[in-house]
């Protein structure tokens, strides 16, 4: 019988829709648990469940979003769980604890551990000891880049042998391609943009702070003093980004030069259209996907000196690596790369066969399948070696279990 895997994500968690698509292909039956909208999901066959949790909160709140995810697995039985995003990291292993086994991947450490805010200073000791806690009911913690590996193996929030680097979610190359192929001309786009001649930089994501969108904003007169023919591209939420969004009047104060599209599901053609990619993000990302779809659509890039990025971009190869925060930086390297086209084309090649050859979906995937029969196996042996025997306590209490055969 097919192992059932549920993965338990957040409000982004149908971009993994490819990914969970590969596991069914691969012998796995698949129900998604995410925070968002289910009509993506049953688009594609996949089973979908819903619970809530406010990411911009904390608190007691976590609790209702621990209990509905342990009611979730009380019905859907699955033999494996596997959490993405910071807070499912979390409510996963708080829910199960150790009775059904949990594959958890560091996407990034995000805000906490990257700003230097008071209020993120005073939070990273509690979080440190919630992800130690949750490592006694976690089967396996996989990080998509060696420095988030690094500082959980340096601060002991792991048990030793439990972490594995398998490097980004991977990308569905084909479908990427044809997505490509099947959108407009980017002469099309351009026009329809009032971009016919421009030199386009764009950035894709969330429109925050701690993506840098302000440092980007910075850069843009420095830019247009060197290539006044350029034109900056922003494809991303913010009214969805709570206390981190970037004010839209921010944006709008570098109108023309400076477009703000909001979500779109054109990414493909829209990077097809661009001359740069810039992401100057202050977070520790995990292996960004965008960055991946930039590298496919042969852009080079200019990214931020962060874990993840440094992934991706090998600086003076395929792109440019700068300091986050540095929008003097940033802007010296977009010139640099719109000042020389032919070697713009050049590290743009390389990024589309780094991705190909390094982050392709099926190759990623393969590593997690090994990773779930290693477990299940393992699983499998124990139980009929010695029964389970979990220690309880109150919700509002820490609860521990060992589990000896991780």
């Amino acid at each position: 019988m097919n192992p059932h895997l549920v993965c338990v994500g957040g409000e982004d968690h149908a971009l993994r829709i490819p990914f969970l698509m590969s596991l069914r292909e691969s012998g796995f039956r698949v129900t998604a648990v995410s925070t968002g909208d289910e009509a993506a999901f049953l688009r594609h066959g996949i089973p979908h469940r819903r619970y809530g949790f406010d990411r911009f909160a904390s608190g007691s709140g976590e609790w209702t979003a621990v209990r509905a995810i342990r009611k979730l697995v009380a019905e859907l039985r699955p033999d494996i769980i596997q959490s993405f995003d910071t807070k499912p990291n979390l409510l996963a292993p708080f829910s199960v604890r150790g009775t059904v086994p949990v594959v958890r991947t560091i996407n990034g450490l995000g805000w906490t551990f990257s700003s230097l805010e008071p209020r993120a200073l005073a939070l990273r000791p509690m979080f440190c000891g919630l992800q130690w806690l949750a490592s006694f009911w976690t089967a396996a913690t996989v990080f998509q880049n060696r420095d988030d590996e690094a500082f959980f193996k340096r601060f002991r929030l792991i048990e030793p042998g439990s972490g594995r680097v398998i490097r980004s979610s991977g990308i569905d190359v084909d479908a990427f391609a044809m997505a490509r192929h099947l959108a407009p001309p980017a002469t099309k786009m351009r026009q329809e943009l009032g971009l016919q001649s421009a030199e386009i930089v764009i950035f894709v994501g969330r429109l925050t702070r701690q993506k840098g969108i302000p440092v980007l904003l910075q850069a843009v007169p420095r830019v247009l003093s060197k290539r006044p023919n350029a034109r900056f591209v922003l494809v991303g939420p913010w009214e969805s980004e709570g206390p981190f969004a970037v004010d839209k009047s921010e944006i709008d104060r570098h109108a023309p030069h400076v477009i703000a599209l909001g979500p779109r599901r054109d990414v493909p053609a829209l990077l097809g259209m661009a001359d740069v990619f810039a992401f100057p993000t202050q977070y520790r990302e995990g292996i960004p996907r965008v960055l991946l779809e930039a590298g496919l659509a042969g852009l080079p890039i200019v990214a931020s000196k962060m874990p993840g990025c440094n992934e991706v971009v090998e600086d003076g190869w395929n792109g440019y690596l700068v300091q986050p925060h540095d929008a003097d930086g940033l802007a010296s390297r977009i010139v640099d790369i719109l000042s020389d086209r032919s070697r713009g084309k050049v590290m743009g090649g390389r990024s589309v066969e780094l991705v190909r050859e390094q982050f392709a979906l099926p190759r990623v995937v393969a590593q997690y399948c090994d990773l779930y029969k290693n477990i299940l196996g393992a699983k499998s042996h124990s139980d009929l070696a010695r029964p389970a025997s979990p220690i309880l306590i109150g919700e509002g209490a820490v609860s521990s279990r060992l589990d000896v055969s991780r």
